[in-house]
């Protein structure tokens, strides 16, 4: 049986972001990968010159994620996408998407009293305390907040672009209002390269600090009883240590550690959220100015991101459109794929005949954990130390009461460092 200090299952942002802190805090540490390459969904291929990410990623840049990040040293370049050139789609048509006062008062996408109502709302927006509507749903909220129903719409666009998510019915307003409150007021940003960027700058930060990092290895179960005892793996070896960090999905954790009911139950309560998402590489943009789009009246994404971010050739575009999916399962590829081909022909006419490279991903998951209302939002997602069993702890999207997507990833994850390396102090101390 191998020894070591502390082991890290998954290489993901939360896996890597776990293993760097924990080494520079001098705890030996060795992480195990399935895959044979590192990054999880952050993963980013190249294709022919274009950088494809798994669907639109962005960075918010007064996130937790760009604050481990620069704790950590981690270098990156990119971008805030340009605000110029966006349209909203309504009934299949599109309208200019209002950027500022002017534009507001100037779209076709409003009626007078809509757009009034908005002046107000957006002159009030960051004024309002979401912690204070953690509890009630995001649609509870429009209909509370607003009168109109263009207004309601709009509204209900601008938190699913901030969130990914599209369950009106079930997201906390107030997880909703801070994350839309995070993006009007510092942005994000699309990253040079794709978000490999961020996980080769990870994971040469850990290697300089010496982790250990073992790729095609699957880790079969974590040994335990009432404390951690290692990990046995597929190929049937062990390797032992004192804490294991699970930076996993919710389904994979529970597997892992079959014995503990309390994962279990977890991870078939937690909704997870997903979108369908057509990348596409062209050798040139048809319509160079028209460089987003948001769909109003249906759950649409459009954007170029290689207009703010180094992805594509010099000439050529990198465009992602997405679908945000709700929970119902009646959801078709074949037509949902279709629909977002049909939001590029409205957007950029002639993409077809400029086609390098597509990419297809019809259920990709956003999030393992929905933050709902009825659970306090954020509150309701489990704390990173597993109950029952000292030294086991979960790190990912689903765990913890801090932000969202990658802001949730590494946020849990420093959380779960700091609570290793506690333990290990105390420890040395007693000891």
């Amino acid at each position: 049986m191998t020894q070591t200090k502390a082991i890290v299952i998954g290489g993901g942002l939360a896996g890597l972001t776990a293993a760097a802190y924990l080494a520079q805090g001098g705890i030996d540490v060795t992480v195990f990968e399935r895959a044979q390459k590192f990054g999880g969904r952050a993963q980013t291929s190249q294709r022919q010159g274009f950088s494809f990410n798994f669907g639109p990623h962005a960075l918010y840049r007064a996130g937790a994620a760009a604050a481990v990040l620069r704790e950590l040293g981690v270098t990156y370049t990119g971008k805030l996408p340009a605000v110029s050139g966006a349209y909203a789609i309504q009934r299949g048509a599109k309208q200019t998407l209002p950027q500022g006062f002017v534009s507001l008062l100037t779209t076709g996408l409003l009626g007078l009293p809509a757009k009034l109502e908005m002046v107000r709302m957006l002159g009030a927006l960051n004024k309002i305390d979401a912690g204070q509507v953690v509890g009630i749903s995001v649609r509870e909220w429009l209909n509370q907040a607003l009168q109109q129903t263009e207004s309601r719409q709009l509204v209900e666009a601008l938190f699913r672009v901030s969130t990914y998510t599209n369950e009106p019915g079930q997201m906390s307003a107030g997880v909703a209002l801070a994350q839309l409150q995070r993006a009007l007021d510092s942005g994000v940003l699309y990253l040079d390269g794709g978000w490999q960027s961020l996980i080769d700058g990870l994971k040469a930060v850990a290697e300089d600090a010496g982790v250990k990092f073992v790729a095609g290895a699957k880790v079969k179960q974590v040994e335990s009883d009432t404390s951690v005892h290692g990990v046995r793996l597929a190929d049937g070896s062990r390797y032992e240590a004192s804490a294991v960090i699970m930076a996993v999905s919710p389904a994979e954790a529970a597997a892992l550690v079959e014995q503990n009911t309390m994962l279990r139950r977890l991870a078939d309560s937690l909704m997870p959220v997903r979108a369908a998402c057509l990348d596409v590489a062209l050798r040139r943009l048809p319509q160079p100015r028209a460089g987003f789009a948001l769909g109003i009246d249906r759950p649409l994404y459009f954007s170029v991101h290689s207009l703010a971010a180094r992805l594509a050739p010099e000439g050529g575009a990198l465009i992602h459109v997405m679908k945000y999916l709700g929970s119902d399962p009646a959801n078709n590829p074949a037509e949902i794929e279709a629909e977002l081909e049909g939001v590029l022909d409205l957007i950029q006419p002639g993409w077809r005949a400029e086609l390098v490279e597509r990419q297809f991903l019809p259920k990709m998951t956003v999030s393992h954990a929905l933050p709902i209302a009825v659970e306090g939002g954020l509150q309701g997602r489990p704390k990173p130390d597993v109950a029952g069993v000292e030294g086991l702890y979960i790190a990912g999207d689903w765990v913890g009461d801090e932000g969202l997507l990658a802001d949730a990833s590494t946020a849990s994850a420093k959380r779960v460092a700091t609570l290793v390396l506690q333990r290990h102090y105390l420890r040395a101390l007693a000891a």
